[in-house]
């Protein structure tokens, strides 16, 4: 590789890792994700997301103005074949507090569900407990997971087919029980960028294949509807994530979020009707990155 070559190869990786530091920045702040003296699990399954958090919130951690904690933990769930050795030699090298919990929800998830049925629902759930013990067991005051920008929007579009409510993924939450603070510090980041900086930083992938690499066949079609729509319609993502950032009560149809019953004359509410003239549409912002891929796209197509 020459060295003008190698020059622009590090100038792009440099503004990518800026890029989703920004991005995972701001979402801590927007949402209050990390305080003074927080203790954080850094739920680590071994996929391009949860390697990528790790590092950035590493990088992080060196120049946050609040002093924090963080620890990784890796649910080994016993899936035949599973490299069992990746994980804490990576987590060695980079010297960092870790705990491998061992249990083996495999032999549930394959007792209880149906040969062809999708193990996803379950599997989920099971982690899910495991790791809220393990939180407790190891004081941790937040637990981070992986999801990004895009787990968010397909969540939103999944509950809107799927199950009749306007609900996405939070960046924040707490659990059911009231115990534990779940925090998603990629909310911000694209899923794009996060496979690049993956790629780049040559982490040691363990793909998930309990079920035979099952993929959810709902999300995967919303996955690939909202692929389409961003090779369409550039921008058009940005856009839906923005709307979920600017919800109006006032103009939608939950009588529970929005007191309709007692509106009277004279009340004049988010803009009224005004709200909804025809929008003035402005193209979306778009990063240069993007920018760049749409024309390079455009032209295969023309030729």
């Amino acid at each position: 590789m020459s060295h003008s070559v190698q020059a622009k190869a590090q100038y792009n990786f440099n503004k990518l890792q800026k890029r989703l530091r920004r991005n995972t920045g701001q979402a801590i702040a927007d949402f209050n994700m990390i305080e003074e003296g927080d203790r954080i699990m850094v739920c680590l399954s071994g996929g391009k997301d949860s390697y990528t958090m790790l590092d950035i919130l590493q990088n992080l951690q060196r120049s946050a103005p609040v002093s924090f904690e963080l620890f990784a933990v890796n649910l080994d769930q016993k899936q035949p074949g599973f490299p069992e050795h990746i994980l804490p030699e990576y987590l060695d090298s980079l010297g960092i507090e870790y705990k491998i919990v061992e249990e083996d929800t495999y032999s549930i998830v394959k007792d209880k569900i149906p040969e062809g049925k999708t193990t996803c629902s379950l599997c989920s759930r099971l982690r899910r407990g495991i790791l809220y013990r393990t939180a407790k067991e190891m004081g941790a005051t937040k637990i981070a997971l992986g999801h990004h920008r895009d787990d968010m929007i397909e969540t939103m579009f999944l509950n809107m087919f799927h199950g009749g409510k306007l609900k996405g993924m939070p960046a924040k939450l707490m659990s059911d029980d009231g115990q534990h603070m779940v925090i998603r510090p990629l909310a911000y980041c694209k899923e794009a960028d996060i496979e690049a900086y993956a790629m780049q930083k040559e982490f040691p992938i363990i793909p998930c294949n309990l079920c035979g690499s099952q993929e959810n066949l709902q999300r995967q079609s919303v996955k690939a509807m909202l692929q389409q729509w961003h090779k369409q319609h550039p921008g058009r993502i940005e856009s839906i994530f923005t709307a979920m950032q600017n919800v109006v009560p006032s103009h939608l149809a939950d009588t529970q979020l929005f007191n309709f019953a007692d509106l009277q004359t004279g009340e004049v509410i988010d803009g009224g009707d005004i709200a909804m003239d025809k929008p003035e549409f402005s193209a979306p912002a778009i990063d240069e990155d993007d920018a760049n891929k749409v024309v390079n796209i455009q032209a295969i197509e023309l030729n």
